[in-house]
């Protein structure tokens, strides 16, 4: 006869083995349900990976200088080309990944958090409080993206944390509007009345019981604004700024490839492409993601 310690300790063995099968087989149905999506899923992989081995598979410096080699084009010793300063093209784009790496996933981290605080206790709390700060929040999307994003980067200066916060800031206020709504529909919901009827406190109703259940708003917001984020720090580097030289962005190096696009187009053709591929994947994912956590879209295509 087994004891009881014996099956426990069997029952947790037995859960740790299966736990790893069920998010494959989760793996599989999502990609068998939207390929579009996994494809999009596997770019965004090894753009990932890319960011984190960059450095080390990169076959030459970001900021490694050879006046010699100017304006090669690509070949077997540079993939992507030369720049007008002998700078290798594929090892710039490998280290432009990583920037839009961080700087994505960090201002969508931000955004995430600070959005969702204000959306959930905005949408629950309703009244004057709700009121007054949508006002708010209304002024603050009043004005213009671009206008703010570049005031805001020249009083605090072009560098990789700036470019996060002042993305951020700009990204918050419509984010939290989204949550809001969805917190507000949350509100009237049976089991949040029960909550109620058995004496659970405000707090702790927004806590355990309105907050786990904005999950799928929050995933879905997220992955779609993750590729919005990268146009956007694109933008501001092509505009002169995002994160300063020497380091490399592909907004960055789409800026210095201006002067040369007539006789040298590999010099945007490889950062573009780059910024394209990259956006319509994390879109396509964010998308594909949306139709399996919003019920409204399930069974879509």
């Amino acid at each position: 006869m087994m004891t009881a310690a014996s099956q426990n300790a069997l029952a947790e063995t037995y859960q740790e083995f299966v736990r790893p099968r069920r998010a494959i087989s989760s793996i599989r149905d999502f990609a068998r349900q939207k390929p579009l999506a996994a494809v999009g899923g596997l770019v965004v992989l090894a753009l990932i990976i890319l960011s984190i081995v960059g450095p080390w598979v990169a076959p030459y410096s970001y900021d490694g200088f050879d006046i010699a080699a100017r304006f090669q084009g690509p070949s077997t010793q540079h993939w992507f080309g030369t720049d007008d300063q002998g700078r290798d093209q594929f090892s710039r784009v490998l280290f432009g990944a990583r920037t839009s790496v961080v700087v994505a996933f960090s201002t969508t981290l931000i955004t995430t958090i600070f959005s969702g605080m204000l959306g959930a206790i905005s949408g629950y709390v309703g009244g004057m409080f709700d009121t007054i700060l949508q006002r708010i929040l209304e002024i603050w999307q009043a004005f213009p993206g671009l206008i703010f994003l570049i005031f805001v980067v020249s009083i605090l200066g072009p560098s990789e944390l700036n470019v996060i916060i002042t993305i951020s800031l700009l990204l918050t206020a419509g984010t939290s509007r989204i949550i809001r709504s969805a917190a507000i529909a949350l509100r009237s919901q049976v089991f949040v009345e029960s909550a109620k009827s058995l004496g659970a406190s405000p707090t702790r109703i927004l806590i355990f019981h309105v907050i786990p259940n904005l999950f799928p708003v929050v995933i879905i917001s997220a992955s779609v604004q993750i590729g919005a984020v990268i146009i956007i720090e694109s933008s501001l580097s092509f505009l002169g700024f995002g994160v300063p030289p020497p380091h490399p962005t592909w907004g960055g190096m789409l800026q210095d490839s201006q002067r040369f696009m007539r006789e040298y187009p590999y010099l945007a053709v490889f950062p573009g492409a780059a910024i394209a591929i990259v956006v319509y994947s994390f879109n396509i994912l964010g998308d594909g993601i949306r139709d399996v956590l919003d019920p409204r879209m399930r069974g879509s295509r």
